[in-house]
């Protein structure tokens, strides 16, 4: 298909994007607006919660399959914004809006290669699309929910910021929740077991510890106390002080193998996992995408942030227009040129790996 009018038509379902408000779990009315792009193309969709998919053409079972996803929802708008967030801005190159760059960019680019790639007979791969909802707050009825109603997935291509270099791999995420205990008491008397004081050698030991294997993609394991509470009142002593402790997990560990080992070495009352289902991704450096990436001048690296990579079990890369220190930012924006390099880059790397 002309690329140019490809790009023209992203754009456009882009900026309307923008103008639909869409939080995490309120995505109803882009999840419209991307149904009416299947529409307009004659392509057969399906509606799942706030989920749009669709496979193509001459899907056939007995082939390989490649999912292509990237998300509808938005965080909400920071109050640095100088801008409207909900109005699509055209300025110096740049569409400005929240959600343009995270992930909107993405998303629309993937939904004009699905098209592209849509009538295609003799393909190698079959191919999935997901525009999924929920992304921003892993909530229960995203991409997770999905994989069960989907086809087998094979491997898949996560549309998400890179500036269409090749993420070969991304930190998973286990929250902690911990307590330091202590022996509650009046201020007044003497306490030798003061929690708040216990609480000092807890957060020097995770602040110091170490995770001793290290990834060529990812680096060691970043492990960071993030919140901190304790106390009612100025005059008790309170039993317990209670900790939050974000572990970004290199590919080098599973979540659940993160849990075992901080309950077992932490200083600590109590630790515990909130989930170990976000666990990291990667896909092999000789796998015929990342090979085709490479090919086409692109370079690989480990991401530090978390995506929608981190509920698939298969071999996934992150990829696509745009840039991730500008997400969640103030005055978010994509440049338009982008979007166009998106659209040929993943078309020219499906070409080279799904086209017989």
């Amino acid at each position: 298909m002309n690329i140019k009018k490809l790009t023209e038509n992203a754009t456009s379902l882009l900026k309307e994007l923008i103008e639909t408000p869409s939080f995490s779990q309120e995505e109803e009315n882009t999840a419209v607006l991307i149904a009416g792009w299947f529409l307009e193309n004659n392509i057969p969709f399906q509606r799942t919660k706030n989920n749009i998919w669709a496979t193509n053409e001459h899907f056939d079972e007995s082939k390989p399959t490649l999912l292509l996803n990237s998300h509808h929802d938005t965080v909400k708008p920071n109050s640095a914004y100088t801008r409207d967030p909900f109005k699509a801005q055209f300025e110096d190159g740049k569409l400005y809006g929240l959600g343009s760059n995270d992930a909107g960019g993405c998303l629309v680019s993937l939904l004009a290669t699905f098209t592209n790639f849509y009538a295609a007979e003799n393909l190698c791969y079959n191919i999935v699309i997901v525009a999924s909802a929920e992304e921003e707050n892993s909530g229960k009825n995203g991409l997770n929910s999905m994989l069960p109603i989907l086809p087998h997935i094979d491997v898949a291509i996560v549309g998400e910021p890179t500036l269409m270099h090749l993420a070969i791999a991304e930190k998973g995420l286990v929250v902690f929740d911990a307590t330091v205990a202590g022996t509650p008491s009046h201020a007044a008397h003497p306490n030798t077991n003061n929690a708040i004081y216990n609480s000092i050698g807890v957060l020097q030991w995770f602040k110091d510890f170490k995770f001793e294997k290290i990834s060529d993609a990812l680096g060691a394991v970043k492990m960071t106390v993030t919140q901190i509470s304790a106390g009612a009142q100025h005059n008790v002593v309170p039993a317990h002080v209670d900790l939050v402790v974000d572990v970004r997990v290199n590919d080098a560990y599973s979540n659940k193998e993160i849990a075992a080992l901080l309950q077992k070495e932490a200083p600590c009352s109590k630790i515990t996992p909130r989930s170990l289902r976000l666990n990291s991704s990667a896909i092999a450096v000789d796998h015929d995408l990342v090979i085709a990436g490479i090919a086409l001048g692109r370079e690989t690296y480990g991401s530090p942030t978390l995506s929608d990579q981190a509920v698939l079990s298969c071999q996934s890369l992150k990829l696509g227009p745009g840039d991730s220190t500008r997400s969640h930012s103030a005055d978010e924006f994509i440049y338009l040129h982008e979007i166009e390099e998106g659209i040929q880059l993943y078309i020219a790397l499906l070409s080279r790996v799904i086209v017989q």
